[in-house]
């Protein structure tokens, strides 16, 4: 089987090679750290200390690590922590949060890379975050004596049907994992229907809703808002994890409303950074004056340094990674991008832990429980085009208390939902405490 895959591996890179390299030309996506992951080339680990390694796909994964390396590292200051992303973004974001800490792209799923790696590494724990199911890396880590643990599980519907079809073959890699940590009872089941051993999977909550920041005092939101010029009488608009045509929406909304609305103010934050030019171009080519969050930062350049003598910018393009979760914290009306198109939604937690008044759009299948949470709760507004997004936005600004009331809601939800990353914690303990003691994590 291990061999079978390799083929199988080999097949699809051939197939998608024209693909691959067409977009490697155009924009160096895929080409960055491409040898390391086929050969098993990551950094050679020197220390002789017991190692966890966390694997986070890109950048929603990386941000979700945070309270899982804040509680590991207080509980075992003995241990080193090394991160794995598989993404160039989710790569850049992982040194920026985690340094100094060891940051590398994850081995593709060759038998000869995954050994290699787990060779260079040497964890006493791999932990895969989300859905993660590389069956010669799990593999690999248990010819080496390595616990593995799956957390923050998460298998949508379609994701389970797509496995259902090889279950013969997969069962087997879910029954070599350790410990299977499910966001909710719904994904938990369906890691048992595919094969997992069914007194290895729990159900934990989603560790989104602990990493998230729940005062917009925080000082991160705090500096960002000082940068932007940001006043307690500005009612921003923010529009977050967009995609095309969400960006232009949320624009065509702001022009319409500016003048009979002084207050509003719009960020735009685009999901993927190969974006941030071809938005730029959008709004110059409809004549609004904007500034990019690069030319906010007093350091970056001298129209930064010119800039303080001007007014406050009514419209910022953030054109930076891994800044999303602070500048949620600066809006009254939120609207969480990748839902009125088929990318399947975003995530709503974080502007929903600040207290935002939150919209989205129809297309939210990769956050289906958490939406369901938040209609329940009447936490947030579905709408299902420009219009009704106008709508939603408008009465955000005309009555004040319509905002505040489902924002409040919206708090409070997330704030119930805190506690997941402890439990996690407890799981992971169990693996490497012995005889079985969470004790330390309780």
């Amino acid at each position: 089987m291990p061999y079978l895959l390799n083929v199988l591996y080999l097949a699809v890179i051939a197939l998608a090679s024209p693909y691959l390299l067409w977009h490697s030309f155009r924009s160096g996506k895929y080409r960055e750290g491409f040898y390391e992951k086929l050969l098993g080339l990551v950094p050679r680990r020197e220390s002789r200390h017991r190692c966890l390694w966390l694997h986070a796909v890109s950048v929603g994964e990386v941000n979700l690590l945070m309270p899982i390396v804040e509680r590991w590292e207080r509980l075992h200051p003995d241990w080193e922590i090394v991160i794995s992303t598989t993404t160039a973004t989710g790569f850049a974001l992982a040194h920026k949060r985690y340094a100094p800490r060891m940051v590398f792209y994850c081995p593709l799923d060759f038998t000869w890379s995954t050994a290699q790696a787990m060779h260079r590494i040497r964890p006493d724990l791999l932990v895969l975050t989300e859905l993660e199911l590389w069956p010669n890396l799990i593999r690999a880590a248990r010819r080496s004596g390595v616990k593995v643990a799956v957390i923050n599980g998460r298998l949508s519907e379609k994701s389970f049907r797509g496995y259902s079809r090889v279950k013969r073959f997969l069962a087997s890699t879910l029954q070599s994992i350790d410990t299977i940590a499910a966001q909710n009872e719904e994904y938990a089941s369906r890691f048992r229907a595919l094969g997992a051993n069914g007194e290895r999977v729990c159900v934990t909550g989603s560790i989104k809703f602990d990493g998230a920041q729940l005062s917009r005092e925080n000082p991160r939101t705090q500096s960002l808002a000082r940068l932007a010029g940001i006043t307690a009488g500005d009612h921003v608009f923010l529009a977050g994890s967009t995609q095309a045509p969400e960006e232009e929406i949320a624009t065509s909304i702001y022009l319409r409303l500016r003048e009979s609305s002084p207050q509003l103010k719009l960020i735009l934050v685009p999901r993927h950074p190969e974006r941030f030019e071809e938005v730029a171009r959008m709004l110059t080519a409809r004549g609004v004056e904007f500034v990019r969050r690069s030319q906010l930062d007093p350091a970056s350049s001298k129209l930064s340094l010119a800039r303080r003598e001007l007014p406050a910018p009514r419209v910022i393009l953030v054109d930076a990674v891994g800044e999303l979760g602070s500048w949620w914290g600066t809006a009254r009306a939120a609207f969480v991008g990748g839902s009125l198109g088929k990318r399947g939604g975003q995530n709503m937690i974080e502007p929903a832990a600040y207290g935002c008044a939150v919209a989205f759009g129809p297309n939210t299948w990769n956050f289906r429980d958490v939406v369901s949470e938040m209609l329940a709760h009447d936490a947030a507004v579905v709408v299902q085009n420009e219009a009704e997004l106008d709508a939603f936005v408008q009465r955000t600004i005309l009555e004040p208390g319509f905002a505040a009331e489902i924002g409040a809601r919206a708090h409070a939800l997330v704030k119930r939902q805190v506690g997941a990353a402890d439990r996690t914690i407890g799981l992971l303990e169990s693996l490497i405490l012995p005889n079985g003691s969470t004790a330390r994590a309780a």
